[in-house]
């Protein structure tokens, strides 16, 4: 299947392009998951980041990529530590309904390399087939819908907007990646393995001998959306 050419994608806060045939690490988190703390942290922290000076020899490119990365790993701390704050996807049958709809994507929207639903955040890594745009807006509108109905909440605004992507660079970044998403449960101290968290691509590589890089298969997934 033929990747589309990615348009321009801009976001509230840093423009920045989506170049075709690229895997994407894709993030996006529950709405509300993030306390007032945080989110005044995080937007001192850009400001920091936008005033700083340039460094010596470093492109405009590298300097967004930086930024990115500080921003991003400031987010996560804060996701995977938070106490208070919606973290709907704990329920197993939401973290199950974020799950499937994920592999109903595939093959035709996107090829998929890794996931984890998180109790409030969710990582994906994927080769998109369709615009980033849309097959964000497809996932999080069913899920949006699904979930709510699941936990009598219908019309709860579900996902923050936003989401963050990042396109993969090259191999060696595209491995780390699938490590990062699948040790994000460990890390944040829900499990001693990443194969335990079963809202994970880890749990599914056991189950399949799915190897790292390699995309995931339709013939594994036994869900059949209606």
């Amino acid at each position: 299947m033929t990747v589309l050419e990615q348009r321009p994608a801009y976001r509230r806060h840093l423009p920045h392009w989506i170049p075709s045939g690229k895997a994407i690490f894709l993030t996006w988190n529950l709405k509300g998951s993030l306390p007032r703390h945080a989110r005044e942290a995080l937007q001192s922290e850009r400001r920091r980041l936008e005033n700083e000076p340039s460094k010596k020899g470093e492109s405009q490119n590298a300097r967004y990529l930086r930024h990115q990365k500080i921003l991003f790993a400031l987010t996560e701390r804060y996701l995977d530590g938070a106490m208070d704050g919606p973290v709907h996807l704990t329920d197993a049958h939401a973290a199950r309904i974020v799950v499937d709809s994920i592999l109903f994507g595939v093959p035709r929207r996107y090829d998929l390399f890794a996931f984890v639903v998180m109790p409030n955040h969710v990582h994906v890594l994927l080769l998109p087939h369709l615009p980033l745009e849309k097959i964000t807006q497809g996932i999080k509108g069913f899920t949006s819908r699904a979930i709510n109905l699941l936990q009598g909440q219908q019309g709860r605004a579900l996902w923050l907007d936003e989401s963050f992507d990042h396109w993969v660079r090259n191999q060696d970044e595209f491995l780390r990646i699938i490590g990062y998403i699948e040790l994000n449960p460990v890390k944040a101290g829900f499990c001693k393995t990443p194969e335990h968290w079963a809202s994970s691509s880890a749990s599914w590589r056991l189950r399949y001998s799915w190897e790292p890089g390699e995309s995931f298969r339709p013939e594994w997934k036994p869900v059949e959306r209606k």
